[in-house]
């Protein structure tokens, strides 16, 4: 199927599906979360939670963040990133990123809370309604990938927090996702499914032969309009030793629009909830 054709309501509500499994997991398993957890030990419970409902492919393993390092503070190599024995304290702020695959389609999302209360980490996710309002509505208006990266740079300024998503491989706010298929036997290297990373090189080779990139950064090669397609877009933002994110897919039809895969998430009833702008569409389904 090409980037085009992604706007078929079929496709979009399997990618659907396969999000709200991954944010029903980090839900589910941050109600578990006490005093003394183990990153490592909250990696295995999203890990058993997806495998024991039927799970059997990544594009990522899970991963679990806490306290300074939600907001990457001295990530130098990207194995800082994996798990590690760093324990859960009350105040604490935390960060689930899972990404399972289902039924070919990935569902790449983030989620961040606190252990507790910590009233900079709400600060910073009441602030972080704003990404979400403005990035389907730069596409919309004609950006380019680039374009927005740097909209969304100048906004982390002007609230007065630094770019957390930088520290990324290839320092990017997001990454087109599409159905994962390939032959090769299902393995994790470097923490990512085989057969998603394998269609991930192929979709660099080919978007580079074109002078475009599936990754989206602030570079001379993302200075182009999005393909159309889905995007799993992560803006993360940071302060002292406080990060916060979201991550979820975005829907660039062929006309060049743009409007989020699906309102009923986590972040977006809370800001429902406070009453924020935070890019909600006339509706979440996209037509076919």
């Amino acid at each position: 199927m090409s980037h085009s054709d992604v706007v078929d309501a079929t496709y979009l509500d399997r990618f659907r599906r396969a999000q709200r499994l991954s944010y029903e997991c980090v839900e589910a398993v941050a109600a578990t979360l006490e005093e003394g957890v183990t990153e490592r030990e909250t990696a295995g419970r999203l890990h058993d939670w997806l495998t024991d409902r039927g799970v059997r492919d990544w594009f990522h393993t899970p991963f679990a963040w806490f306290g300074d390092r939600t907001a990457f503070r001295h990530f130098v190599t990207p194995l800082h990133f994996f798990p590690t024995r760093r324990r859960l304290e009350t105040g604490m702020p935390y960060i689930l990123d899972v990404a399972p695959v289902l039924d070919r389609a990935i569902g790449d999302i983030g989620y961040a809370r606190t252990l507790g209360e910590n009233p900079i980490h709400d600060e910073l996710m009441t602030d972080l309604a704003a990404y979400r309002d403005l990035i389907p509505r730069l596409i919309t208006d004609g950006a380019t990938l680039r374009d927005v990266y740097l909209e969304v740079d100048e906004l982390i300024r002007r609230q007065g927090y630094d770019n957390r998503h930088r520290v990324y491989p290839g320092r990017v706010i997001a990454h087109q996702v599409r159905d994962v298929e390939s032959r090769l036997p299902r393995f994790i290297a470097f923490g990512f499914g085989s057969r998603a990373l394998r269609t991930l090189v192929g979709d660099l080779v080919v978007e580079r032969a074109h002078h475009r990139s599936p990754l989206w950064a602030s570079g001379a090669i993302s200075d182009h309009r999005p393909e159309p397609g889905l995007w799993a877009v992560e803006p993360h933002i940071g302060f002292r030793d406080v990060g916060v994110k979201f991550e979820e897919v975005l829907v660039v039809r062929p006309d060049g629009s743009a409007t989020w895969l699906d309102d009923d998430t986590p972040h977006v009833r809370r800001w429902r909830q406070q009453g924020l702008a935070c890019g909600l569409a006339d509706s979440a389904e996209v037509p076919a």
